[in-house]
């Protein structure tokens, strides 16, 4: 560890910039914060209450004429009495925060906020444990909000309990230019937020990484007389989340792993764009999620039924070998006259007249972003009893510290993303006398190299380890009852397995998450991919059979434009080595990117050890593999097993006495880094004779070979031969390439 030993695990993130100092410390908070009286659990699931629900959604919202409620007192996590007045306040205080930014930028979703209210209180200020101003103390508890359209519950929960990152100035830019409160939540924009959600569906998925990473990390370092990892992963998704297919895929493995940590929020309100969600989803979710291995809860009344969620809360926690669904059957845009329960809450701004009638039927007299004293006050005891369970876990960690040094230097490594020293001598290096092999098998070379050094590294196959070569061989499964084991078995589920691998990348800096399938089946989990690229998730993709150059499988199988529309995404980096010493320059990049994922494109086929191949030089992205001396007459590019090509091509063309480089350019957007003087040393401007080689799409070698340049490749979909007829019938051959230099000699 490089970190002072002396420094608590918090402080080990001082890279990761933190708004705020550090609250005072006070008394400390019961670890179980929910002493409630029992539950009766309803698994009545679909629609057979559906007309009496419906019904009651909209005579639920008040009367338009103020209501006085009972004071019924409810025990809350400090053993207070706490009234129900003062938590209708603070839900009507979370719903107004949102309506007035949602007004206030004319463009929102008022809707969920408005629904979800009571379920977000809840949470926030009664259930999960957090420390305002360390929103990275490592045991926090994760919140999740799938259904991110609604982010204006989540900006006013994080408001009010006291976050640096979300000020009233903040609420009243909500969707503005350089705001903070963009327009659904992300994570790398405001501090607080775990996760990027927005394309539904992609939430609930990061949330059950985060679990995983959770329940992984806790059955490696927690010991009888230390739990020292202990925190659970809360998330709210609604209908069109259930609906889009990855949070099956997600569920189904979550229900298999036995994710007991897990606690899902269904906000079941009927309502899409589209509208009623009659038109197109009429299953019966519960059922679905209970055949998926998970633990169901039918809240009935999630408008102002506080005592019910409290106690499905507590039931969840109880069950602690599966994760649970609650169902919480709310009314959108409660408490709107004329817009509540139907579609014209969900995506747009209540409008002035609505908004007036919503203040007068919910008796709140305030102006715009007001919050009441009294919530106010309430809801600041956050910030010290934050600062206080951080305080009280960094002395629990020196304790294990002490009697664990080895377990908790290894911990420390994993929080603080701090690896140990030299890592990166672990990875192998070959030379022109190693045997050819396709870089898909030395690629399993480097992960078991590196797994051994790297004690945050895990990840797995969808279905194919065997083919990718992703196993770890000292290693075991992650399953229910091994999940101290790093392979992780994701099945054929490759959009539920990037949005995972995005969660657990999250988690804590250290984790290093891989996740593999065929290059071409990116496709399946291209959606996942990119939000790895927007939320900064340094995940590493393994994208094996990466060309027509796997044969026989023919053009379903064979990735054409793939590589094209990976360097088209802004920041992920597209590498396709050529060899061994490629491939592990390949994974030392991919390992130090902790803010931006990469994807190593390999081959099927075997590939020789090219002399001039080095570590350092995929670090630049593209470098110089051979060279005459003098200026060049002519340069040759390649990438992946295409390099071997340019490769034997330069040394026929100087055999007939031209002067020729051969450079590999193994990913273009590390090489677009270099400095000008760099870029330009190894593809001087006043050489036009370029010729590109790469068995996928031409288009963007524009940009390299220029206009009086060749690409050579394929822009149509491939087919079924062996993979040297393949190549040959395509033109990616030595010869072809011999005589395309000497066509642009000429």
């Amino acid at each position: 560890m490089a970190a002072s030993s002396s420094l608590t695990v918090s402080q080990a993130l001082v890279s990761r910039a933190i708004v705020g100092g550090g609250g005072s410390s006070s008394s400390s908070t019961p670890s179980d914060r929910l002493a409630l009286p029992g539950f009766v659990r309803s698994s009545i699931a679909g629609r057979s209450l559906k007309s009496s629900m419906r019904g009651g959604r909209t005579a639920d919202c008040p009367p338009r004429r103020s209501v006085v409620r009972a004071m019924a007192a409810v025990e809350t996590v400090e053993g207070k009495a706490e009234t129900t007045a003062l938590v209708d306040k603070s839900v009507n205080t979370i719903r107004f925060l949102a309506i007035d930014a949602v007004e206030k930028a004319n463009s929102g979703h008022p809707g969920l906020p408005m629904g979800c209210a009571p379920m977000g209180h809840i949470l926030y200020d009664e259930v999960m444990r957090y420390n305002p101003k360390n929103p990275f103390w490592f045991n926090r508890d994760r919140f999740v909000l799938s259904a991110g359209h609604g982010c204006m519950l989540q900006y006013a929960l994080l408001h009010l309990a006291g976050y640096d990152s979300v000020q009233e100035e903040d609420l009243k830019n909500f969707r503005q230019w350089g705001s903070r409160t963009p327009g659904h939540p992300e994570n790398f924009e405001t501090i607080g937020i775990e996760v990027t959600t927005g394309p539904l569906g992609q939430g609930i998925a990061n949330a059950v990484g985060l679990a995983l990473a959770e329940k992984h990390l806790a059955a490696r370092f927690n010991k009888p007389d230390n739990e020292i990892v202990d925190h659970y992963t809360y998330a709210i998704l609604g209908d069109g989340c259930q609906m889009e297919g990855i949070s099956n895929e997600a569920c189904s493995l979550a229900g298999h792993w036995g994710l007991g940590k897990l606690i899902a929020f269904y906000d079941d309100n009927h309502i899409s764009i589209d509208g009623d969600t009659e038109i197109a989803f009429t299953e019966d979710v519960n059922a679905r999620f209970e055949a998926l291995g998970w633990h169901t809860i039918w809240v009935k009344n999630g408008n102002n039924g506080y005592d019910e969620i409290r106690a499905a809360i507590k039931e969840a926690k109880a069950v602690t070998d599966k994760p649970t669904l609650i169902k919480v059957t709310t009314t959108i845009g409660y408490g709107s006259p004329n817009k509540a329960n139907s579609y014209a809450v969900h995506g747009s701004a209540l409008g002035a007249k609505e908004v007036d009638a919503t203040r007068q039927n919910l008796a709140w007299p305030h102006e715009p972003f007001h919050v009441p004293a009294d919530v106010k006050s309430h809801w600041s005891r956050h910030v010290p009893e934050g600062a206080s369970l951080e305080s009280e876990w960094n002395a629990k960690f020196a304790k294990y510290e002490k009697k664990y040094p080895e377990e908790a230097a290894e911990l420390k490594g994993i929080i603080s993303g701090e690896f140990p020293a030299g890592w990166e001598k672990a990875l192998p290096t070959y030379t022109p006398e190693s045997s050819a092999d396709a870089t898909r098998n030395l690629s399993q070379q480097c992960l078991n190299a590196l797994a051994k050094v790297l004690p945050g590294l895990l990840g797995g196959s969808a279905d194919l380890a065997s083919s990718n070569m992703t196993l770890l061989k000292m290693f075991g499964d992650f399953q229910k009852n091994t999940p101290e084991e790093r392979n992780v078995r994701f099945g054929v589920r490759e959009h539920g397995m990037g949005a995972i691998s995005n969660g657990i990348a999250l988690h804590c800096p250290g984790l290093i998450p891989y996740c593999a399938t065929f290059f071409v089946f990116t496709d399946y989990m291209r959606a996942a991919m990119r939000i790895s690229a927007l939320c900064e998730a340094g995940v590493i993709y393994v994208m094996t059979h990466d060309s027509i150059g796997l044969g026989e499988d023919g053009p379903t199988h064979q990735p054409i434009e793939h590589l094209a529309s990976f360097r088209a995404m802004p920041n992920i980096l597209m590498l396709r080595p050529g060899d061994g010493n490629e491939t592990a320059g390949a994974y030392k990049v991919a390992v130090l990117n902790r803010k931006r994922p990469s994807v190593l494109a390999l081959s099927r086929q075997k590939l020789p050890q090219l002399p001039g191949t080095s570590i350092e030089g995929v670090e630049k992205g593209g470098y110089i593999v051979s060279d005459s001396d003098g200026k060049p007459e002519v340069i040759l590019i390649g990438t992946g097993s295409e390099l071997e090509i340019a490769f034997k091509a330069g040394d026929e063309l100087r055999k007939e006495g031209k002067k020729v480089r051969v450079v590999s350019l193994i990913s273009w957007e590390l090489f677009d880094e270099q400095s000008a003087e760099y870029k330009e040393s190894v593809l001087p401007s006043d050489v036009s004779a370029r010729v590109s080689v790469e068995a996928g799409s031409t288009f963007g070698w524009e940009k390299i070979v220029g206009s009086k340049g060749k690409a050579i490749g394929i822009d149509r979909f491939g087919a079924s031969a062996p993979a040297g007829k393949i190549y040959k019938e395509f033109g990616l051959t030595v010869e072809n390439v011999v005589a395309s230099a000497k066509s642009l000699l000429a």
